[in-house]
This record gives structure tokens, C-alpha cells and sequence, in this order.
């Protein structure tokens, strides 16, 4: 049987804005993050772990296939986006996967505006995409310190070079 990102619980965008909205009513806090999570490493667990602690659902905007390659290029990604898919949803701290193709997540941004946005402290808050979106409907921006030495970059690198 093929795996395919709805099978394993990773949703359409216009799906988890509907259940944004009755998580607003339930006066639920949610909050996002996005990027391309290729070679899920302790680095990005902490992101994660950390984002969900901002509030009671966390959402993962994950890159598609298309749009990691556009951003970084042949070769990657490493995990295709199903299985990429498959692990965030296996973590705890991750309660829903939406995958988006374009080069940034502002449409998925404007479609849910999270009560918190987070990225890792490696972005500059004015370089944030959705920061505006999300601070004029009364969400804030929260960046996570970043785990030194932990990036699929430089896991990709100590791989190939050994």
C-alpha cells in the first residue's frame, strides 16, 4: 500500500483552518511553525518542543518536495514529504502537519493566523515571513535559540565528508 500525506494525518490547509476557527472559539492558543524538517535532527526537536510550549496546538507548515528544492536546491530534499510528514506527526509536541508548495508559508500564515509564530532564532524577526500578519491580528513572533552545531546542513556535510 502507498503512504500518502492524508493517510497519515497531515491535512489540507482549507481542513486545519476550519479547525482553527473552532479552536478560536474553544479559546485554544495555536501556534506554527514552518521549514523543511529534511533529516529530523535533535535541533529541530528542540524547535518544536519549544514552539509547543507557547500554547496548546502546535501546527507544522511543512515544505513540499518542490519547494525544498527550489530553496536548497538538487539533491534535496533527503526525505521525501511523506516520510517527512510521518515523523513530525509521530512527535508529541506536533498535533498537525499542512503541507504547502510555494517558497513561503504566508498563504498558510494569512489562512490560520496563529495566535504565536515561531522560527528559530537564526531569523532575523523583520526576515519572518508572516510576522506583520500574524502581530495586526494580535499574535506575536517567537524566535527559539538554536541548538549549536545542529543543522541538516552540517549533518549533511559530516556525512558526506565524514
Amino acid at each position: 500500500m502507498e503512504l500518502s500525506i492524508m493517510s497519515l494525518g497531515a491535512r489540507p490547509l482549507s481542513s486545519v483552518a476550519e479547525e482553527r476557527r473552532k479552536w478560536r472559539e474553544e479559546g485554544r492558543k495555536v501556534v506554527l511553525t514552518n521549514g523543511c524538517f529534511d533529516l529530523l535532527h535533535p535541533g529541530h526537536v528542540a524547535l518544536l518542543e519549544a514552539a509547543r510550549a507557547e500554547g496548546d496546538l502546535l501546527v507544522v507548515a511543512l515544505n513540499s518536495d518542490r519547494s525544498v528544492r527550489e530553496i536548497k536546491g538538487e539533491g534535496r530534499p533527503v526525505v521525501p514529504e511523506v516520510e517527512r510528514a510521518e515523523t513530525l506527526l509521530a512527535l508529541e509536541a506536533v498535533d498537525r502537519v499542512v503541507v504547502y508548495d510555494e517558497p513561503t508559508p504566508r498563504d498558510v500564515v494569512r489562512a490560520l493566523l496563529p495566535d504565536v509564530l515561531v522560527k528559530g532564532a537564526d531569523w532575523a524577526e523583520d526576515a519572518i515571513v508572516g510576522r506583520e500578519e500574524v502581530e495586526a491580528s494580535g499574535g506575536r513572533v517567537f524566535r527559539v535559540e538554536m541548538v549549536p552545531g545542529r543543522s541538516t546542513s552540517q549533518l549533511l556535510e559530516r556525512i558526506r565528508h565524514g
